[in-house]
């Protein structure tokens, strides 16, 4: 795994930061007038975050529910084999797999913590029964299915 060094920042980094977390599609000339700096060291400053990897890319953010894909349940994985080749075996093959949006690998009772999307129910048995259960060195699984979300993507969800 390659280290990554802490970037230092001033607040007016964390400022841009900011202001791009929540519009990335903002101008240089907008997000200079909100942070109180000129166009041209606000445009060095964004380029510089950039460029040490402190602003990773910019996406748009696409709403799940309105593509029918409203099913989110957690899955606590365990392995059969903690060894680095099996974890990098597990790691590879789970990134393949689309309905799995997150994948963590805990300090606890159980390897992985799975956050995975579907449409429903059923397409998440088959998910689950095809996909998951046959990931390298898996031993046993247990489904968390959510109800409800109150704050999802650090977005509050629900009033």
């Amino acid at each position: 795994m390659r280290e990554r060094k802490q970037v230092e920042m001033d607040r007016l980094d964390q400022k841009i930061l900011d202001v791009l977390s929540g519009d990335g599609r903002i101008s240089i000339t907008d997000l200079a007038r909100r942070i109180g700096l000129s166009k041209s060291p606000t445009q060095a400053r964004v380029r510089r975050l950039e460029a040490e990897g402190v602003i990773t890319g910019y996406r748009a953010d696409i709403d799940p529910i309105r593509l029918g894909r409203d099913h989110v349940a957690f899955v606590e994985v365990k392995l059969s084999d903690t060894r680095e080749t099996a974890l990098r075996a597990f790691n590879a093959q789970v990134a393949q797999i689309p309905e799995v949006e997150e994948c963590h690998m805990l300090a606890a009772h159980f390897d992985y913590l799975l956050k995975v999307r579907t449409h429903d129910m059923r397409d998440f048995r088959r998910v689950l029964g095809e996909a998951i259960s046959s990931l390298p060195h898996v031993a046993q699984s247990s489904t968390h299915v959510v109800m409800q979300a109150v704050k999802d993507d650090g977005h509050r969800v629900v009033t």
